[in-house]
């Protein structure tokens, strides 16, 4: 497990050197592709002027929980600056409602083959705690998206991020730090315009500190194949639908999920 995190964090890394001749401008790199639709990877591409997207994922777990989650994102106005919200709805023995985010994100870099788009999310404390469905207090995400198109044929992307806690609630109402670091990358083959094949990897670190029992750390690693479709229609309305099946690893091992994506993106003014 550690030799596959290592290799994750230095291929995000290795994008701070890219040679910059990559990201100039190149008109082969200019056509038609399904973009913004990952599953458990952030693309680091904001929505174009006057778009919006609306986008559901369910993930059914071998432990039969799971996890919806209803996210919305807006450009303001432009591609420049986004507003998103994700709502999540999850059962852990108790079904209710969780954290709600609300998010930032900026697109810093937009070439044709490289973006960057660095996103600050503020967790609210909507889930009940006492059902272990929420945090009990507010939390704060940063998250550093990367995306690079190899060819025309494969596009990758790369996450790194962080989530911090404080004085967060256990069901028993004792209160506890807890900093999460997150990472992952994903190949997507291109296969045609509106099909593609995906594979992605995420991890994360947990570190959990109580003043009786200090700091605790845990780890996660999922691998993510699938696949993602799109169906255009002339009045800009493009509807993605797509299926993946998350395998744990190293001390993930066993868990096995179904995860089913569905996307609605649509102009809803003229930029």
């Amino acid at each position: 497990m550690k030799n596959i995190k290592y290799l994750i964090l230095s291929s995000c890394l290795a994008l701070f050197y890219i040679n910059p001749a990559f990201t100039q401008t190149a008109n082969k790199f200019d056509f038609e592709r399904i973009e913004d639709n990952s599953f458990l990877i952030e693309e680091a591409y904001n929505q174009d002027p006057g778009v919006i997207q609306h986008i559901s994922a369910f993930q059914y777990m071998k432990d039969k929980t799971w996890l919806y989650t209803f996210t919305d994102e807006w450009p303001v106005p432009g591609r420049n600056h986004q507003l998103s919200t994700t709502i999540p709805v999850l059962n852990n023995g108790e079904t209710g409602l969780g954290d709600i985010a609300l998010n930032y994100r900026y697109q810093a870099v937009f070439k044709k083959r490289f973006a960057f788009s660095p996103r600050f999310s503020l967790l609210l404390p909507s889930g009940n705690y006492k059902k272990g469905l929420g945090e009990g207090v507010p939390g704060y995400q940063l998250s550093l998206p990367f995306s690079y198109l190899l060819s025309r044929k494969i596009v990758t992307h790369y996450n790194l991020g962080v989530t911090f806690t404080p004085n967060a609630k256990k069901a028993d109402g004792s209160q506890f730090d807890q900093v999460i670091y997150n990472y992952g990358l994903s190949i997507i083959l291109l296969l045609n315009k509106n099909f593609n094949f995906m594979f992605e990897a995420v991890g994360n670190t947990t570190f959990t500190k109580t003043k009786n029992t200090g700091t605790k750390t845990t780890n996660s690693l999922l691998i993510n194949p699938g696949f993602r479709y799109a169906i255009n229609y002339k009045s800009g309305l493009q509807i993605v639908p797509g299926i993946a099946v998350p395998i744990g690893l190293g001390t993930s091992k066993g868990e096995l999920a179904i995860f089913a994506y569905l996307s609605f993106e649509h102009p809803l003014w003229k930029p």
